[in-house]
């Protein structure tokens, strides 16, 4: 008989009655909404619960309050495959929000989840063949339980409650502000002020443009430059398109696909002639901040293009706000803070009323839980990942983890795929347990760090190294960052190849 559960199947767990599914969903951000949506569609027959700890879905778009964020991919592939984008490729928190909750109001996703939820433990239980939850509702203090046949993982991987702002000396001694955009202040007026936001990647970008009109002057202070890439926040081939009157759903699709093309063109040839990509990137700036203007100092960072992110800049509206006067740039080291502003290693200070840390966030390894299997704690640093998605010794829990040179969504879509097809698998042989295995084979395999930092180094994950499983140098427990290869092989994945072993 296939593994199926009933909703309100109840277990005793401290003294509470505990609310069990077939899968437990962790999370109602953009993976876990579209996992539910992928659910709904190839496993019908599945009982699901989402957990998540806001008040309302959304994940990043709900939590990141600070000016003007925005995507930093485009929607046409950032967005879900199965839902088209409509509007402009980069968009706002509150565009990415309204897109996500049509998917929940048009799939009534809504009563599968459960908000005000946080998980404080994981634990599996061999006897019983299933997960625990240790839950704490946060707007009453109840103490809840869940339990679920399949854990998985969509949370995300960095920490909302705090970002990542490194200690510089004298920082007690700032008379002014000093933010994280990850947790910005509501009541924060920086109107008139003299502002420094430390960081150059996506985040920077974005407040800098958004805050320029209303600040005395701001400045971007980095210790290091990011490559940037401007475009016009549009799409010409999805506007042709919309002309001709395309249905949405195959201009969806095939801009998509287009959009797709043309990143692994540029992620290729930033590999084989990084040179080139350099001084098209340039080009770009110089074309709004002028062809005398000198890039070397601020816009051209040591590594190769792709070797961390690009930061996409629609209209180029940083450029043009440098261009303005309303903002400049500043590439030094921070030496300490001072009650004014910041001492500089050239010897320059910057007076700041406002000082903005974007300087990245921490990551967090599966959600900062408390995980244990029967009984024993969970340390993930010591597994080995299959696919990306599970980790050895590990039974009925996948995780979401997506790309660094794509869109997050595109492996999330794959996974959620994959996902699927395994429930299905164990249910036509009956089993009600799968957990990832070193085969004899993979006994001389080299394990290697989660991440090649010599591929891709951004800052939150070599930080976090440490703390992530490791990968083989075998299939399948290699940690693949190529979509068109996962689009590939993850559809045909061989389920019974001895890697996964079933109960």
């Amino acid at each position: 008989m296939a593994l199926t559960s009933r909703v309100g199947d109840a277990l005793a767990v401290s003294g509470s009655e505990a609310e069990h599914f077939d899968v437990l969903i962790v999370g109602a951000g953009i993976s876990g909404v579209g996992g539910a949506y992928h659910l709904t569609q190839q496993c019908p027959d599945k009982s699901f619960v989402m957990i998540e700890t806001m008040g309302s879905f959304g994940g990043t778009w709900k939590t990141h309050t600070y000016p003007g964020i925005r995507s930093d991919s485009d929607l046409y592939t950032f967005g879900y495959r199965f839902k088209p984008w409509t509007g402009p490729p980069i968009a706002t928190a509150d565009e990415i929000l309204t897109y996500m909750g049509e998917v929940i109001d048009d799939n009534d996703l809504d009563r599968h989840i459960r908000y005000n939820h946080t998980i404080t433990a994981a634990t599996w239980s061999t006897n019983d063949r299933r997960w625990t939850l240790e839950v704490t509702r946060t707007d009453t203090g109840e103490q809840v339980s869940f339990t679920g046949n399949f854990l998985w993982m969509c949370q995300g991987y960095y920490r909302h409650s705090r970002g990542y702002t490194p200690e510089w000396e004298g920082m007690d001694r700032f008379n002014g502000e000093v933010v994280h955009p990850q947790t910005w202040p509501d009541d924060l007026d920086y109107r008139d002020k003299q502002v420094v936001v430390i960081g150059s990647g996506a985040t920077a970008a974005t407040l800098i443009p958004a805050m320029a009109d209303e600040c005395g002057h701001v400045t971007m202070l980095q210790r290091s430059p990011t490559f940037f890439v401007a475009r016009p926040n549009s799409n010409e081939m999805a506007d042709t398109l919309r002309e001709l009157d395309i249905p949405e759903e195959w201009t969806h699709e095939i801009v998509r696909r287009k959009i797709l093309h043309d990143q692994a063109a540029v992620i290729e040839l930033s590999f084989e002639h990084p040179d080139l990509v350099r001084e098209e990137l340039y080009k770009g700036i110089r074309e709004i901040l002028g062809e005398d203007f000198d890039v070397s100092p601020h816009f051209t960072p040591a590594y190769r293009p792709w070797q961390q992110r690009l930061a996409l800049i629609p209209d180029g509206d940083l450029f043009h706000t440098i261009a303005a006067g309303d903002a400049s740039v500043v590439t030094d080291e921070i030496v300490e803070f001072t009650e004014t502003g910041i001492q500089l290693r050239s010897g320059d200070h910057l007076d700041a009323d406002i000082i903005i840390t974007a300087t990245g966030f921490e990551l967090s390894v599966l959600g900062d839980i408390d995980f244990s299997i029967d009984g024993e704690p969970l340390v993930f640093s010591d597994t080995v990942g299959y696919r990306g998605m599970m980790f050895t010794g590990v039974p009925n829990m996948a995780w979401i983890f997506g790309y660094f040179r794509a869109s997050w969504t595109l492996r999330a879509d794959l996974i959620a795929d994959f996902v699927c097809r395994l429930l299905k698998h164990m249910d036509e042989f009956d089993a009600s347990t799968v957990t990832p295995v070193l085969r004899d084979e993979d006994s001389d395999m080299e394990l290697l760090p989660w991440l090649d930092s010599d591929n891709f180094n951004p800052g939150y994950l070599m930080r976090a190294m440490h703390m992530l499983p490791s990968q083989g140098s075998n299939e399948p427990w290699c940690h693949s960052q190529d979509y068109w290869k996962d689009r590939e092989d993850l559809p045909v994945a061989d389920l019974d190849d001895g890697a996964l072993v079933y109960g």
